[in-house]
C-alpha cells in the first residue's frame, strides 16, 4: 500500500505523509529505531519524519533548557528534567518533545514539554500532547515563545506566563536564548534573577 505525500519541500528536512495507519507508523518506527537522526511524530493518520535540523535547533534547545533550569534553581523550585522521551496514546498520537520537566515532584506525565520549531510541519503540537493531558506546552518558533496551558475543558489556551513559573517573563528568556555565547548568557541571566530576588 502506497502512502500519499502531503508535502515534501526540497529545501527542508521534513517529510509529511497522510493516511498512515497506526500499524504502518509502528512499522516505520521499528525500521528507524536505531536511527537517532530521525524524529517521528504521529497524529491521527498524519506522520512527520524530521531529519536533523542542524545547529540552530540544538543551540536553541540547549540554551532554553539551561536558562530554564538556572531560573528554577535560583528560585528554589524543585524540578525533574525528563528529557525528550516519547509520549504516546496508542492508535492516535506519538511525539517526542525536545525537553520536558516535572515541577515539584516526579510524575508519569511531564508538567511542561518544550518544542523547538525551526521547520514547521502540519501537525498541531498542542493536539499531540492533549491525550496525555500535559499541563503546559511551550513552543519556541521564529524567536518567540508561546505558552499553552491545558484548560478544564480539555483544550489548550495561550497564556502570557506559565502557571508553574508565574514570575518568569518569557521575553527575558528570549533575550538570553538569542545571545551568541551560551556561558555568558547563563551567567548574565543568573545575575538578573538574583538581582530581581533582592
Amino acid at each position: 500500500m502506497s502512502i500519499p505525500l502531503i508535502d515534501q519541500p526540497t529545501e527542508e528536512k521534513l517529510v509529511t505523509l497522510k493516511d498512515v495507519s497506526w500499524e504502518q507508523f509502528k512499522g516505520i518506527e521499528g525500521h528507524l529505531q536505531d536511527n537517532h537522526n530521525v524524529k517521528l511524530t504521529y497524529l491521527s493518520g498524519v506522520l512527520e519524519i524530521m531529519s536533523p535540523i542542524g545547529d540552530k535547533h540544538e543551540k536553541v534547545k540547549s540554551n532554553f533548557g539551561l536558562l530554564l533550569e538556572t531560573y528554577m534553581r535560583e528560585m528554589g523550585i524543585r524540578f525533574y528534567r525528563r528529557g525528550g522521551f516519547t509520549l504516546e496514546e496508542s492508535g492516535y498520537a506519538s511525539g517526542t518533545p525536545d525537553e520536558s520537566y516535572n515541577i515539584g515532584t516526579e510524575k508519569a506525565v511531564p508538567d511542561i514539554v518544550m518544542e523547538i520549531i525551526v521547520t514547521s510541519g502540519t501537525i498541531n503540537r498542542k493536539e499531540l500532547y492533549k491525550p496525555k493531558k500535559v499541563p503546559e506546552v511551550w513552543l519556541w518558533k521564529s524567536n518567540s515563545i508561546n505558552i499553552f496551558r491545558l484548560q478544564d475543558n480539555g483544550d489548550y489556551e495561550e497564556v502570557n506566563r506559565s502557571g508553574f513559573l508565574p514570575n518568569l517573563d518569557p521575553a527575558l528568556l528570549l533575550h538570553y536564548i538569542s545571545m551568541p555565547d551560551q556561558y555568558d548568557a547563563v551567567a548574565e541571566f543568573q545575575q538578573v534573577i538574583r538581582n530581581q530576588k533582592s
